[in-house]
């Protein structure tokens, strides 16, 4: 695997770390509805998730992490809709998505 890619998923493995940090143990949704720096640091995270995860489809288009388009225009969406970002589609993505992209990027890592 080339260098560039691995430290961009290195990238995305520490930004999935630091979500899992400022949300501590109990991850309540209300905890992050009431707290507007969590949420704008996570937000800032998932910005850097969409950016790296651009950055190796550039260099390679067939990595295997499943909806990293998605991915990407997760980014764009935080960045240029900020004012439409709707928390319970992040806070779905926090529950549901970020475990598996976490697991794809290990692997990938280890590789």
């Amino acid at each position: 695997m080339q260098r560039e890619i691995l430290k961009y998923l290195h990238d995305i493995r520490e930004s999935i770390s630091s979500i899992y940090d400022y949300l501590g143990d109990k991850r309540d949704f209300n905890v992050y509805l009431s707290n507007k720096l969590l949420r704008r640091g996570i937000e800032r995270e998932l910005e850097i998730i969409g950016e790296a995860t651009n950055r190796i489809l550039k260099l390679d288009e067939h990595i295997d992490i499943s909806d990293s388009r998605r991915i990407v225009d997760l980014r764009n969406w935080v960045i240029h809709g900020y004012d439409r970002v709707d928390d319970i589609i992040i806070w779905g993505i926090i529950s549901k998505d970020l475990p598996k992209l976490e697991e794809q990027v290990d692997k990938l890592i280890k590789r």
